[in-house]
Order: C-alpha cells, then structure tokens, then sequence
C-alpha cells in the first residue's frame, strides 16, 4: 500500500511538473517573428537564443520565422503568424508595435509578447500582449564608464591620451538613444571632459556605412567606441580590427562570437553591452507556462534582473585592467541598490536631448 501511495505521489509530481508545458499533451506552441533576419550576431540572433533554450529546457515547440527588412512585409507576416495555430506569437522592436496594437485585439484568444519597446494599452483591448521594455541605459551607463576609463589608460597598448570615445547608433530613435544617454552619463561621471564622437547610420543593415563612420571616427582621434546599430554595427567591429583601436560591442557577447573564427576581432572587443533579449524571452515563456505572466502590462527589465549588462568574458578578463573591472562592479552594484539613477531618453523632450549631446561634442 505505501509503495502504491509512494508511486502515486511521484507520478503527480512528474505530471504537475512537466504538465505545464504540455497541457492536455499539447505542447505549448511558440511562433517567434523576426522583422529582420537572423545571423545579425547581436539582437536577432539572441532572439531565437531564447526561444530556442525554451525549447530544450520547458519543452515547448518553436518556430522562427525572419520577414526581412522590408516593413511592407510586417503587418502580414503578423496577420498570417496570428492566422496559424500557434499559441503565443512573439515580435519585436517598435516597428511592430502599431502592427501588434491592430491586430492583437482580433485575435482575443492568442497571446502576444513584443520586446524592445510596449503597446499602447490605452489604444484598445490589449490584455492578451505583453511588453518587455529593456533598461538598456543601465548597461549603457557602464559601457561609458568602462569608455572612459579605457580612453586614457596606461595599460592598454593602443588608447591614446585624447579623452574622446565613439558611438555608433543605428538610428536617431528613442530606443537608440535610451543607449546613448546612459553611455553619455557612465563617461561623465568617471571624467566630465570626455567627449564622444556620435554617429547614426541610418540603417540597422548597412556592415559598410558603420565601418565607413567609426574609422572617421577613429581618425579623428577616438580609441573606443560603442556599436548600438545591429548587423550595421559589424562594420564597427572590422573598423576596430583595421585601424587597431578598441570596441564596445551590443546585445549579444560579439567578441565570443569571433572568438573561433576572427580571434584578432574578437580581441578588440573589449565588452559587449549585453541587452539579454534571450534571457527575457525565457524568462517570459516560463511565466506563461507557471501561469504568472502579467498579460496586459510592461514591464522594464534591468540591472536586477539580468536582462542588461556587460559582457566579462576571456577577452574581458584579459584585455580590461584589473582597476578598471573593480570600477565596473562597484558601479554595477550601485545601479542595482538605485544609489546612481541612470536618466533615460524615453519621456526626454527633443530640446533637453539636443542639449545633452551637445555637451559632449569635441
């Protein structure tokens, strides 16, 4: 009897555990929706990472779907993925969010999750979708400071004495931005006379144009700086390559990227600002299955919850004085505990903005 009472128990606890993903023997479905293309060693591509870890680890079935870079493709791509018979359809960036605000409330049945920016709740019957915003600033912040300090170091062989650092973004919009301040105000506050050199390329596509702008950027006396333009930001990492100065790279650990393959790239690659889209993914798609995520709602995801940082890996340990990585840590604790509020571009009016960045010109 207590073998049988013994047995019995361990089955429902293997069942309670492994039910919430595969409710009535139905694996969960998991559509993940790429306005893009994979392969961009950054954003994208820690995307499906996510998607892909919760398939191994919860059992869930996944398919990613890449639209491409044409927007005329978005809306349909986002009707047809909400046509099939996928549970919780997964998009991202603010080029879907208008999308997502016209076509969630159709579908009242389906869940949606977008990353990298929020529905307007107020917009419509939106209670199926759920917005992961990033506190990139955050990260951000520490790639300024770590900018900072890099710039006029001893110990590294190829920064010069110029206090200037570089910035590479993809496009002049709030969520690029949001990287910006908090990069502007990390530099600031370990030497307020660090200037930085800002880019925009206009394109998160475009390799050429952002080598093009962050050589300019090197030969005007810049020995670092900080790629926020996707796949148009590899470009920066073979700039830091040819001209033998250092790089910041974004979303993804890039150096470990190149580790294998283009070990001198991957060298110059000091740290990536990690934005753990992964990690959020994840994070988001276990809360389902537990029943727990708040559908209806943003939430901002930071410091604290792993969703943003840098990136210390071999190269990291290697290349970044021992000085500088304790700077790094102590900064990092201080954001988490809220001793340092980092700003934010999002809610930053134009004038305020335009003012900050020029206070920063060489």
């Amino acid at each position: 009897m207590k073998r049988v009472l013994l047995f019995t128990l361990i089955l429902v606890f293997v069942v309670s555990l492994f039910g919430m993903a595969y409710a009535g023997n139905k694996p969960l479905k998991v559509l993940l929706l790429i306005n893009g293309t994979l392969g961009d060693k950054s954003f994208f591509d820690s995307a499906a990472r996510g998607v892909k870890k919760a398939g191994k680890v919860l059992g869930i079935k996944y398919k990613i779907v890449e639209l491409g870079y044409d927007p005329s493709t978005f809306k349909p791509g986002l009707e047809d993925a909400a046509d099939s018979d996928y549970d919780i359809i997964i998009c991202g960036t603010w080029q879907m969010q208008e999308n997502l605000q016209e076509i969630a409330p159709e579908y009242p049945d389906k869940k949606f999750i977008i990353f990298d920016t929020a529905v307007d709740y107020k917009q419509g019957d939106l209670d199926n979708v759920y917005s992961i915003l990033y506190k990139q600033n955050e990260g951000s912040f520490l790639a300024g400071a770590l900018a900072a300090m890099v710039t006029t170091s001893k110990e590294l062989p190829d920064a010069n004495d110029k206090k200037l650092i570089g910035f590479l973004g993809g496009m002049d919009i709030p969520v690029i931005n949001d990287f910006l301040v908090g990069y502007i105000e990390g530099a600031q506050y370990i030497d307020k006379d660090t200037k930085i050199l800002i880019s925009y390329a206009g394109s998160f596509s475009d390799p050429a144009k952002g080598k093009e702008l962050v050589l300019a950027q090197y030969r005007q006396g810049a020995d670092i700086s900080f790629n926020v333009a996707g796949e148009t930001g590899l470009g920066l990492l073979d700039a830091a390559k040819e001209a033998k100065k250092y790089a910041i790279g974004v979303d993804s650990d890039q150096a470990m990227l190149f580790a294998e393959s283009d070990p001198e790239k991957a060298n110059r690659t000091l740290t990536s600002m990690l934005k753990r889209v992964d990690n959020s993914l994840f994070r988001a798609i276990k809360l389902h299955l537990e029943g727990k995520l708040p559908y209806g709602k943003a939430e901002a995801l930071g410091l604290a919850e792993q969703a943003v940082g840098l990136a210390k890996n071999e190269f990291y340990r290697k290349n970044v004085p021992q000085s500088i990585q304790a700077k790094i840590a102590l900064l990092e604790e201080k954001i988490i505990s809220g001793k340092i509020k980092v700003d934010t571009a999002f809610g930053m009016d134009q004038k305020t903005l335009s003012k900050l960045r020029n206070s920063v010109k060489p």
